[in-house]
């Protein structure tokens, strides 16, 4: 379709602050052409301020849409191929996705703890027990390892060691060998937590904690909320080629 002076001018701004254009944009633009540029200048909070240098910023993206509670695959290439265009190794992306693979451990860190409040209500446990000194072995690998320990893994390691001792060997691997630095795998862990599709309230403060203690700055941690803060678009991203495809039917 041939665009009109407002609409060549809001895709000629995307096209400088978010380099990139696709498809998807054209038929958003086409559909209702002020709604995307708000949406450009939302998007384009955290491209303007720049406390995260650009390649950072495209591993928070990967970490958003690649988590298993969104999968938006479309964004997941776009960011993919951003990141490798910045200078981005496959082995960085790949640990920014091995990083994004322990959300799922979020059932236990969740579920224990209620499965320990029942089981005391029902007086089948009044506290909890001793470590044994193989827990107390699992326990000072994970805090060498992932350089931390947090309380709400204490029921855990008690009740079931061995998916404790399994989950240890699971998240470190981008720990042992991988090439990021500390804080960048802290903000990683924040872009995922903080989403809109899972928001783990106990996890996001636990990594925010770290990331603070890994020389991250409230600036840096904002802007990975700042970006986590678009995750709706996609709402429209998925919906509106549909819309377009019906009007055209």
């Amino acid at each position: 379709m041939t665009l009109t002076a407002r609409q060549q001018e809001i895709k000629t701004n995307f096209i400088r602050v978010r380099g990139a254009w696709s498809d998807t944009w054209e038929g958003v633009l086409r559909l209702d052409p002020e709604f995307l540029a708000a949406y450009l200048e939302l998007s384009a909070v955290p491209w303007r301020k720049n406390h995260l240098d650009d390649k950072v910023k495209e591993f928070i993206y990967i970490a958003i849409d690649a988590n298993a509670t969104h999968m938006y695959l479309p964004g997941v290439r776009q960011h993919i191929r951003a990141a490798l265009k910045l200078g981005a190794t496959p082995q960085e992306i790949m640990e920014v996705l091995e990083l994004t693979a322990t959300l799922g451990i979020h059932a236990m860190n969740i579920g224990v703890p209620i499965l320990v409040e029942v089981l005391e209500e029902k007086g089948l446990r009044t506290g909890p027990a001793p470590l044994s000194e193989r827990q107390e072995q699992i326990k000072a690998e994970f805090t060498a390892t992932r350089g931390y320990w947090h309380a709400f893994w204490d029921e855990m390691l008690e009740l079931d060691p061995e998916m404790f001792e399994a989950y240890t060997a699971f998240s470190s691997v981008p720990w042992r060998s991988g090439t990021l630095d500390p804080k960048v795998k802290e903000l990683v862990y924040i872009a995922f937590d903080t989403a809109a599709t899972h928001l783990y309230a106990r996890g996001l403060k636990l990594h925010i904690e770290n990331a603070l203690g890994h020389g991250a700055t409230a600036q840096e941690i904002l802007e990975v909320m700042e970006i986590a803060s678009v995750l709706g678009i996609h709402g429209v991203t998925a919906a509106a080629p549909i819309l377009l495809e019906e009007m055209d039917a």
